[in-house]
C-alpha cells in the first residue's frame, strides 16, 4: 500500500483502459482530469513494462480538452512559438521558464478569487478593486518575458561584437568555429525577435 503522501498509481492496459489502484476502479481521461483540478497528485505507469507515462498521458489530456466543446485554452500564436522551440538552442529553459509562470499566475489568480469573494454584495468601490489582481498578472507576465529574455542572453558566447581576446592580441580565426558561431548568433537573434514580439503581444 503507498503511504498516505504518495502520489495515487494509475495503471493503463494495453486496451487503453486505466486502472485507479488507490480506489480499485477503471477511470477516464476525464476522472485524471478531475483529480488534477482537485489538487490530487498521481502518476501514470504503463501496466505491462512499469514504465511512467504520466507526461504524454497528461498531454493527451489537454489534447482531449481543447477539442471539447471548443474550449481552446491555448492560442494559435502560443502554440506555434512553443512548436518553434522544439530543438531550439532555447529549448531547455522552455521549461523552467512555463513552469515558473504558471505558478505565478496560479498565485495572483487565487488572489483574484479571494478579492472577488469578498467584493461580492459590496459596493462598486469593492467591486473596482478586482481589477487590481488583473493588473499584477499582466505586470508578471511581463517580468517572466524578461527573465526569460534575460535567460537566453546567457546562451550567448559574448555580446555582439565584443571579442574574447585581450586588447593588442589577435587569436587565428577557424573557419569552422566561425561558421558555427554565426549559427549560434543568428539562432539567438531569432529567438530574441520572438521574444520581442511576445513582449508587445
Amino acid at each position: 500500500m503507498p503511504a498516505k503522501d504518495d502520489p495515487v498509481v494509475i495503471k493503463k492496459y494495453a486496451n487503453r483502459r486505466l486502472y485507479n489502484t488507490g480506489t480499485s476502479t477503471y477511470v477516464t481521461l476525464e476522472d485524471l482530469a478531475e483529480m488534477v483540478k482537485k489538487g490530487e497528485d498521481f502518476t501514470v505507469q504503463d501496466a505491462k513494462s512499469g514504465e511512467d507515462i504520466t507526461h504524454p498521458v497528461l498531454t493527451q489530456i489537454i489534447f482531449e480538452l481543447e477539442h471539447k466543446d471548443g474550449q481552446n485554452m491555448l492560442p494559435i500564436p502560443f502554440l506555434r512559438q512553443l512548436i518553434s522551440f522544439y530543438g531550439d538552442q532555447m529549448q531547455m529553459v522552455v521549461p523552467s521558464f512555463l513552469e515558473q509562470s504558471m505558478i505565478a499566475f496560479a498565485k495572483e489568480q487565487e488572489r483574484f478569487r479571494e478579492q472577488m469573494n469578498s467584493a461580492m454584495g459590496k459596493g462598486p468601490m469593492e467591486m473596482m478593486k478586482m481589477a487590481t489582481p488583473m493588473k499584477a498578472i499582466e505586470e508578471q507576465t511581463r517580468r517572466n518575458i524578461e527573465l526569460f529574455q534575460n535567460a537566453m542572453r546567457l546562451f550567448a558566447p559574448f555580446p555582439p561584437g565584443a571579442s574574447g581576446d585581450r586588447p593588442g592580441e589577435r587569436a587565428e580565426a577557424d573557419p569552422a568555429e566561425g561558421d558555427d558561431l554565426k549559427e549560434l548568433r543568428d539562432q539567438i537573434a531569432a529567438m530574441q525577435r520572438k521574444l520581442d514580439t511576445m513582449g508587445r503581444q
